[in-house]
């Protein structure tokens, strides 16, 4: 780091962030985002109660995930496209309609998930409701 960078690196434990409810079984907790001086991308986790799913969405921005623990699939443009293990990886280019399910009846299901700008925006496809990703991490 330079003498003339004034931000400096940030440590997150994600055990003592506040996720945030994010309905139909989904709980997510932000980790890099601006307000810890990312400029380039964020990142956090999002938990997936047994069985859950989340809406098809699309984003502004190429976005990864990688499955941390249980059992996933990744479904693209309404169909099923790949089913997950822990640690399969996946890249997903900008406005692709997608979303993940957890396939466990009984278990959870945890995902990292990285987006390409600080901006990133999720668009619902059903309703074309498009919202600030870091929308979802207020209240």
């Amino acid at each position: 780091m330079s003498a003339s960078d004034s931000r400096r690196p940030v440590v997150l434990r994600p055990d003592s962030i506040k996720s945030h409810d994010r309905g139909g079984g989904a709980r997510t907790t932000p980790l890099v985002m601006p307000g810890c001086g990312a400029t380039g991308f964020i990142n956090g986790i999002t938990e997936f109660a047994p069985a859950a799913k989340i809406a098809f969405h699309s984003h502004n921005c190429e976005e990864s995930v990688m499955l941390l623990e249980g059992h996933a699939m990744l479904d693209i443009e309404g169909q099923e496209s790949c089913e997950l293990k822990a640690l399969d990886t996946t890249w997903i280019p900008p406005n692709l309609p997608h979303r993940f399910r957890n396939l466990s009846d009984t278990q959870p299901m945890k995902i990292l998930w990285i987006y390409a700008s600080v901006n990133a925006t999720r668009t619902v496809t059903e309703s074309g409701e498009t919202r600030p990703i870091a929308a979802e991490h207020r209240g």
